[in-house]
């Protein structure tokens, strides 16, 4: 993965650089390890809107999904119904696609499912990186450990929730550090996962 400097001197991953909302976003938010299982479901849900898409979309369009879907609560959004689907079908300011909107229904009923057989989401999570968070830095689409993860989530009754949008969701929330070597945030972030917490 390349590198590139901004305007401010900071050195970042090149991907960032796609507009302010990028920047802001590489700088404060990607890799760093997400400890909430409610927030942990909402970046899941995301990266499943994402699929097919670039992330920049999802990220511009992140406010209205979170107003929309009611925060990802997914007490709540498991209760949705037809004239709620309906209703997120007619809003522009979200991605319309009906199969993932009733995926995110369907994932959130089993998001419920896996937390009460499991007790907490991160740490069943955790076995797919042997628990412990990867420092890696070359940024692949997937990985032997996406897999493993989409192919567990799937038996949970996930949907959308393939090894590429596993491992986009690793990468946001601290399961692994893909900052490359020279972005100024891959101390940051490695520095977070070291020691990691469970």
């Amino acid at each position: 993965m390349d590198a590139r400097q901004g305007a401010d001197g900071r050195i970042r991953c090149a991907w960032a650089y796609a507009g302010p909302a990028m920047i802001a976003y590489h700088d404060q938010e990607w890799g760093v390890p997400v400890m909430d299982d409610r927030e942990l479901f909402a970046k899941l849900i995301l990266d499943t809107f994402q699929a097919g898409l670039s992330w920049r979309v999802v990220l511009e369009k992140r406010d209205a999904f979170l107003e929309l879907f009611d925060g990802f609560d997914p007490v709540l959004v498991a209760r949705y119904d037809e004239a709620k689907v309906a209703a997120l079908m007619a809003e522009p300011r979200i991605i319309r696609n009906q199969a993932k909107i009733r995926a995110t229904i369907t994932n959130a009923q089993a998001f419920l499912d896996l937390q009460q057989a499991e007790g907490s989401f991160r740490p069943w999570l955790m076995q797919f990186v042997d628990h412990q968070p990867i420092i890696d830095g070359s940024c692949p689409a997937l990985t032997p450990e996406s897999r493993a993860m989409a192919q567990a989530l799937k038996a949970r009754g996930f949907r959308f929730a393939g090894p590429t949008v596993c491992y986009a969701f690793m990468q946001a929330t601290g399961f692994v550090m893909d900052h490359v070597a020279t972005c100024f945030r891959t101390p940051v972030c490695t520095a977070m996962l070291r020691p990691s917490q469970p």
